[in-house]
């Protein structure tokens, strides 16, 4: 799979801190936010650490899950997304990005480490370098 981050947005401090330390143990590095603002700041920073989003879709004021994925997609098309949604998975199909992937809550940490190494293995190689 190569080198880089997985970028992960979560309001909900218990459910970061449990997909934390489930990816780290899955042996991803992890780079964790709370609000869509703060993870945009980070990717704007150094978009090129980052190989793959997760992120809650209702992340409180501000932007939305959505948002943040369709701003990070034009400056990495191939970046794979997971969405997590306890009641907002209804409007992937409208609101998502191409090729994303959508977990519903509650879920079990294997469906997101799963769905992860899934959409990093199906890339074509050199799409995400």
């Amino acid at each position: 799979m190569g080198g880089g981050t997985i970028l992960v947005v979560e309001d909900e401090t218990l459910i970061l801190m449990e997909m934390e330390a489930a990816l780290e143990e899955a042996g991803f590095a992890v780079s964790c936010f709370t609000s869509a603002e703060a993870a945009l700041s980070a990717f704007d920073a150094a978009p090129e650490t980052f190989k793959a989003l997760i992120t809650d879709i209702r992340l409180g004021p501000g932007k939305s899950g959505w948002d943040l994925a369709r701003e990070i997609r034009p400056v990495n098309p191939a970046m794979p997304v997971i969405y997590i949604s306890g009641d907002s998975a209804v409007h992937w199909p409208s609101e998502g990005v191409p090729n994303s992937v959508v977990i519903a809550k509650p879920f079990f940490m294997p469906q997101v480490t799963t769905a992860l190494a899934t959409l990093l293995n199906d890339q074509q190689p050199g799409e995400n370098a």
